[in-house]
């Protein structure tokens, strides 16, 4: 087994670290690119994808 392979958690862990920071240090960016430039980046899977912007993607301060 190699040992370049991380564990999924992992994964998501450093995803969502650099959605908040790329968020804090770009305030003017839409937190929905943030996270699709994310799972270009970081390579997600669909099943990650869905986990991200169902419970993390949109945007909760628009009223719509």
């Amino acid at each position: 087994m190699s040992k370049s392979l991380q564990p999924s958690g992992d994964k998501m862990k450093k995803v969502l670290c650099w959605v908040s920071e790329e968020l804090e240090q770009h305030p003017h960016k839409k937190r929905q690119a943030v996270f699709l430039e994310a799972q270009v980046r970081f390579d997600l899977s669909p099943l990650e994808c869905e986990f991200l912007n169902t419970h993390f993607a949109k945007d909760e301060s628009c009223g719509g």
